[in-house]
């Protein structure tokens, strides 16, 4: 909870700026919600959510004012005014920057333990309280990664690479990267530091079908390779080991073992065929009903068939253009079978797919039931990078400090797989039990304040942002906090969205103490770019 100092003096700002009536002077000191959730355990009608600050807040859709949270607060903090529920925290950290005394801070930052005891001596219907603070100061993960400055985008660890799990992407196609595959590959031994050798060439083409950048044309019976005008420039991104495809494996057949991935297929196979076997297909993911329909209507042999506008009535006891009846029936009923069992097929990987935070995992193009793009630390792309020594062993570290430059937007703790990661004014707070540095958080951070190690990144590239004034409680929160001052406080009509200067970051949606914002965003890739030197 947030709590006053000694040095108090009860000027009162705190109380006057607080968006939810959520602190009150008591001997001249002030005091508020202590941020127990016990409101939250005893509202019958679920409005009370704990949000990314870790404090409360009323969703005013869903709360009728039962008054149960009033009765249940034990500090007697909660009132309702019409019809309206204040006096609940939501971690904001707006007093703290109002106070004109510096007296007003975030409790748990000094005195958990003792918060922690007064909430248990208190003896309610409170919920069960765990200690904030991780047993960790910062987290480790060992992968294989790329010295930026080294590399020079040629690709050649991408070609060697046994699972296909770098991904390297530049702008200029068709041109030579100095990758040395034709030299590695031509049985001649006629192409040396990227120049043929015609009189040693046997135009075996070898090179021409192997060159990763389609850099070797040939014509008139001779092969030549294409050099670029321009630096090569791009990006490389490859798998970051932090296990999250294996966490999301819905069959076990990925598993990160002694902090490598590993990827037994069969496991795969197996899977399919045992939830083809148990009918377990999800109906709300797949219309069954709709199936049979279509396929009904495919294999049915006595409905009438419209041909140039005439109507023909097939005879019901002549063989249909599927053969016999029962036969249509059992090729019938083995489609929808085998259609069934091809959705489940697709699905099966996907929850794998969809969590790698950098999207190199995909699905094999020539086996359904394969995956390419996870690293299993062979060290072979550190082999072949011989001359730039760009790929080579990693540990990242990371203690959970960001830069100056958060602004509290919250799409950090929103995306987190691991749900490790709490706002704070102007920064988070990570628990780094939970964290295993997948960096999503730092992939999808609009103002790049959080530390990442891949050249993957994600940009917002459209959303939506409306505030409900129906909801809205005019705390003005939202227009205090805005990075963008994209909320516009318009007396008559109450708060609204500047729609030409909103980034969707979700600062104001995040912090709002009345889930009064309509909200949506879109992300899309914008990797990071490095050129060839």
């Amino acid at each position: 909870m947030f709590l006053s100092t000694n040095k108090c003096e009860g000027i009162g700002e705190c109380v006057k700026i607080c968006p939810t009536e959520a602190i009150r002077l008591i001997n001249g000191k002030a005091f508020s919600c202590i941020t127990c959730g016990a409101c939250f355990e005893a509202c019958p009608n679920q409005a009370i959510f704990k949000n990314r600050y870790g404090g409360y807040v009323v969703d005013r859709a869903k709360c009728n004012g039962c008054g149960v949270c009033e009765f249940t607060c034990p500090v007697n903090s909660i009132h309702i005014e019409n019809g309206m529920t204040k006096g609940i925290c939501a971690r904001c950290g707006i007093c703290v920057d109002s106070c004109p005394t510096k007296s007003r801070i975030d409790g748990f930052d000094l005195i958990e333990e003792k918060q922690l005891n007064f909430l248990k001596s208190l003896n309610l219907a409170i919920p069960t309280l765990n200690e904030s603070k991780s047993s960790k100061s910062h987290t480790k993960r060992n992968f294989v990664g790329t010295d930026y400055e080294n590399c020079i985008l040629c690709g050649r660890c991408e070609y060697y690479c046994p699972t296909k799990a770098i991904d390297v992407n530049i702008n200029q196609k068709g041109v030579c990267t100095e990758c040395r595959v034709c030299t590695d590959v031509c049985p001649a031994d006629a192409i040396q530091e990227g120049v043929i050798d015609h009189d040693k060439c046997v135009l075996c083409l070898n090179c021409l079908k192997n060159c990763p950048n389609d850099a070797i044309k040939a014509d008139n019976f001779e092969v030549n390779i294409i050099k670029p005008e321009d630096e090569i420039t791009g990006s490389i991104v490859s798998c970051l080991n932090c296990g999250l495809c294996a966490d999301n494996s819905t069959t076990g057949a990925l598993k990160q073992i002694n902090g490598k991935m590993r990827f037994d297929p069969s496991i795969n196979i197996q899977g399919a065929k045992n939830k083809v076997e148990d009918n377990k297909l999800n109906n709300n993911e797949f219309d069954n009903e709709l199936l049979d329909n279509i396929l009904d209507d495919a294999f049915d042999t006595s409905n009438k068939v419209s041909t140039n506008n005439e109507d023909i009535e097939s005879d019901n006891n002549k063989i249909s253009d599927f053969g016999d009846k029962s036969l249509a029936q059992d090729d019938m009923a083995l489609a929808k079978e085998l259609l069934k069992a091809d959705v489940e097929f697709e699905k099966i990987n996907q929850k794998s797919i969809d969590s790698c935070p950098v999207s190199t995992l995909k699905e094999d193009e020539n086996d359904e039931f394969a995956l390419n793009g996870y690293c299993v630390s062979c060290g072979k792309c550190v082999k072949v990078c011989d001359r730039q020594n760009a790929r080579k062993f990693i540990t990242a570290e990371w203690d959970g400090s960001v830069s100056d430059d958060c602004i509290s937007c919250g799409i950090c703790s929103e995306l987190c797989p691991k749900d490790a990661i709490t706002l704070k004014r102007g920064t988070i707070e990570v628990d780094m039990d939970k964290c295993i540095l997948c960096e999503t958080c730092g992939i999808h951070c609009p103002v790049d304040a959080i530390p990442k190690t891949t050249m993957a990144k994600k940009r917002i590239s459209d959303g939506f942002n409306l505030i409900d004034n129906k909801l809205c409680m005019n705390c003005k929160l939202c227009y205090r906090i805005c990075p963008e001052d994209a909320i516009i406080d318009r007396e008559d009509v109450g708060m609204m969205v500047d729609d030409s200067k909103c980034i969707y970051c979700g600062a104001c949606r995040n912090a709002c103490p009345a889930k009064a914002f309509i909200f949506e965003r879109e992300f899309e890739d914008f990797g990071d770019k490095i050129s060839n030197k």
